[in-house]
């Protein structure tokens, strides 16, 4: 569900603030972030963020088509470990050497 046009995107105070201080002196840090609800702003284009998942920071450089999303979305939670081929677990012989 999306959040009312009254009230506008949510945006983190602390996150537009260090966005707006980072602006304007021209450094090129990395803002490192819990909030992952935050919505991109236009303002965030070519900022590097550190977007927490839980475990650990991860790098997110934002980019013109991610302004409307949140920062979560760009910092996956889980890790895909990839399926089993139950093909190939069924050609390898079984070690019968002993008996």
């Amino acid at each position: 569900m999306s959040r009312s046009i009254k009230k506008g995107p949510y945006v983190d105070a602390n996150v537009l603030g260090k966005v707006a201080k980072m602006k304007q002196s021209g450094k090129k840090d990395p803002i490192t972030t819990w909030a992952r609800a935050c919505t991109i702003l236009p303002e965030f284009v070519g900022v590097m963020f550190m977007v927490h998942n839980g475990k650990h920071h991860m790098k997110v450089l934002v980019t013109e088509d991610m302004v409307g999303h949140k920062l979560g979305e760009f910092a996956p939670t889980r890790r895909f470990g990839g399926h089993t081929n139950k093909k190939e677990e069924e050609k390898s012989p079984v070690s019968a050497e002993g008996s």
